[in-house]
């Protein structure tokens, strides 16, 4: 990667005759030149192509596919876009209800909950895929709203699709990195529970550093949530379970709600998702970790 630092005084030392050299003709001087500033100018025009390319919405008036665009920090993510068919049911809905209720993280304002919610208490759910289990617990609890953030752009529409048709109102979409929302764009103590059902689990281990339950991760959430609120994480990758309940049960602000300090029975409020289901078909051990804001 060229640095923009010191630009200068590399192309100086690069163009500057030694005390035994011979000075370059003009004329060959002047083409190298105007040869090395066009191509410059020719990558800087498509640099600048691809990152608009980046930043414009897929569908006009949807969500963004960068929305915090290069004003953020460049930092090790926990996610990987996937590109994938949009139906035109999924890009119908995303063109009527985004503008309605979607939001690009941005990263340049903070979200005023209770206004967005209609006061509502809001739980934040970081990955939804398809979104399934999103709209079914919107529609079994009509008194909580759920902030659900993915990057997936179909199923953003198809969760937008499903909480239509369902008649909820207490979903909003969130499109863009969760962390730039939950440090940027959240006051402190303005969520009344957070939702992780099955992450990425990484499992290779040179990966590891990229799965979303760190201590680091630990520290930003518990600044968001409120006293007594619940962290609800589920995976059926056991090595990622385990990291879950040891990295949990060392923070000195989370509390196990079980009280032999182990996993928790799946409470009937998540739905046993079709994704779920094949795992347990295969034999997988789904895993929940329930844990309280102190």
């Amino acid at each position: 990667m060229c640095s923009a630092y010191g630009s200068q005084s590399v192309a100086q030392w690069r163009t500057a005759p030694g005390p035994d050299a011979a000075a370059p003709a003009p004329a060959d001087a002047d083409a190298a030149t105007d040869a090395e500033a066009d191509a410059a100018a020719r990558r800087a025009a498509s640099f600048e192509r691809q990152r608009r390319l980046r930043q414009e919405p897929r569908f006009p008036g949807g969500p963004a596919a960068d929305p915090a665009g290069s004003h953020h920090e460049r930092r090790i993510r926990s996610f990987q876009p996937r590109r994938s068919r949009v139906t035109t049911g999924q890009e119908d809905a995303l063109q009527r209800l985004w503008p309605k209720w979607g939001l690009d993280i941005d990263g340049r304002g903070v979200l005023d909950l209770p206004t967005l919610f209609d006061g509502l208490p809001v739980v934040l759910e970081i990955g939804f895929g398809m979104g399934e289990a999103t709209a079914q617990m919107a529609a079994d609890d009509p008194g909580t709203g759920i902030l659900a953030v993915d990057v997936h752009t179909p199923g953003q529409g198809n969760l937008l699709g499903l909480s239509e048709r369902a008649g909820v109102s207490n979903v909003r979409v969130a499109n863009g990195d969760a962390i730039i929302l939950l440090r940027e764009m959240l006051e402190p103590a303005a969520l009344d529970g957070l939702r992780v059902y099955f992450p990425d689990p990484w499992p290779k281990k040179r990966h590891h550093k990229r799965r979303l339950i760190q201590p680091e991760f630990l520290d930003l959430v518990a600044q968001r949530l409120k006293p007594g609120a619940v962290l609800h994480c589920a995976t059926d990758w056991e090595p990622y379970a385990e990291q879950m309940l040891e990295v949990l049960s060392a923070h000195p602000l989370f509390e196990n709600t079980q009280a032999d300090g182990g996993y928790a029975p799946r409470p009937g409020f998540r739905p046993l998702t079709r994704f779920e289901g094949q795992g347990l078909d295969k034999g997988h051990v789904v895993h929940d970790v329930l844990f309280t804001r102190r």
